[in-house]
């Protein structure tokens, strides 16, 4: 027995080794069975710092491309053959581009793609844009503010309180004088996320009320404005009447608002008139959009020729809106007007900043000038 026992005992453990090289002969593929992609080919695009890849295959299940920048290495997976990647400074990169069966079967093509990136805007005041000059044929320069010394002149006054409760549009800010700085001859607006007066922003709003207005005319404002979720600044105008008749009895021309956000938001103004109509709020308004550049980026001129018959909206003396203001129950334009200049922040029309929306925000006006 014991003799039979030692026989039988290595027969099992060569018969176990035989199913177990079996079983593992079955489940690991030979490499000579993998047909790799053929007729690979890609295609790259670059648009300022953002590389884009267009790859195709015969018999890839998926692409990768590879992406290295200071060390550090991006893999982009895509089904569709599809990749991009954003640089951060301009260099020669090499970029690896795979076609795939497996993770670790695939062809692939190595490019070195040249790539500029434009340090562009710092999210700082700009010191670049627009200009108009200081004469028209035709028209006089009757009034005008550079902000060239260190405080707001005589023709400005403050508003100061709750825009919920003093001026409607359920904006979440305190207007203060605090928030306004007069200095490297721009007029600066600062809207900040700090608690005050029961809000948790603050920012300032200046008007000439009882000091400057005008009826007619061109004006000319340059300017350049924050951005962000939020974030309403705005150069606009109020009929000299308001206190005996109200609102929008009184009219509202505005020159300038813009409502920020990212994208579309943060690149379209809107030049608006409202008047009263039987007593309720009645607008019409049109907008400009810019092609890429936030209107942060640059100083632009925001400009309205008003006269008799219209008023005319024009951002860098392009115009963009205009508006009939011959009807009767448009009287309201043919009243002198004062300046309100302010940068709110929420609000029944920009809703309410978010993670995204940076502070503290600044509008900055070069100067405002009104010709007749």
């Amino acid at each position: 027995m014991l003799l039979k026992n030692r026989y039988i005992l290595p027969k099992v453990i060569i018969s176990l080794f035989a199913v177990m090289l079996l079983i593992s002969c079955e489940k690991a593929p030979v490499s000579d069975d993998i047909v790799l992609p053929t007729n690979f080919t890609n295609t790259i695009t670059v648009n300022e710092g953002t590389v884009n890849i267009s790859a195709t295959a015969n018999g890839a299940n998926f692409y990768t491309f590879t992406f290295v920048e200071d060390g550090e290495t991006t893999i982009v997976e895509a089904v569709d053959g599809f990749g991009s990647y954003t640089y951060s400074a301009s260099g020669t990169y090499t970029i690896i581009s795979k076609a795939h069966v497996l993770d670790y079967e695939f062809v692939e093509i190595t490019d070195l793609v040249e790539v500029a990136v434009d340090p562009g805007w710092n999210g700082e005041i700009p010191t670049t844009g627009y200009s108009t000059p200081l004469d028209y044929a035709g028209y006089s320069l009757v009034w005008q503010d550079e902000f060239n010394g260190t405080s707001l002149s005589a023709d400005w006054v403050h508003e100061i309180g709750n825009g919920v409760s003093g001026w409607g549009n359920n904006e979440l800010i305190y207007y203060r004088p605090e928030n306004v700085e007069v200095s490297d001859g721009l007029l600066k607006i600062t809207a900040k996320q700090e608690n005050f007066g029961g809000q948790n922003y603050t920012s300032s709003r200046i008007k000439t009320q009882g000091k400057k207005s005008f009826e007619k005319g061109r004006i000319d404002i340059r300017a350049a404005l924050p951005y962000g979720k939020g974030i309403w600044p705005a150069l606009w105008m109020l009929g000299d009447n308001i206190g005996a008749v109200g609102w929008p009895a009184c009219g509202e021309i505005d020159i300038m608002e813009l409502i920020g956000g990212e994208g579309f938001n943060d690149r379209t103004v809107y030049g608006t008139i409202h008047w009263s109509n039987d007593g309720s709020n009645a607008s019409y308004g049109g907008s400009n959009t810019l092609a890429s550049a936030k209107y942060a980026e640059e100083f632009h001129v925001f400009s309205i020729i008003w006269d008799d018959n219209s008023i005319k909206w024009l951002r860098d003396d392009i115009q963009y809106h205009t508006a009939d203001i011959t009807p009767a129950a448009l009287a309201e334009f043919h009243n002198n007007f004062f300046f309100i200049f302010n940068v709110a922040v929420g609000g029944n029309w920009p809703g309410s900043p978010d993670a995204s929306t940076i502070f503290p925000q600044v509008m900055a006006v070069d100067y405002v000038r009104v010709f007749q």
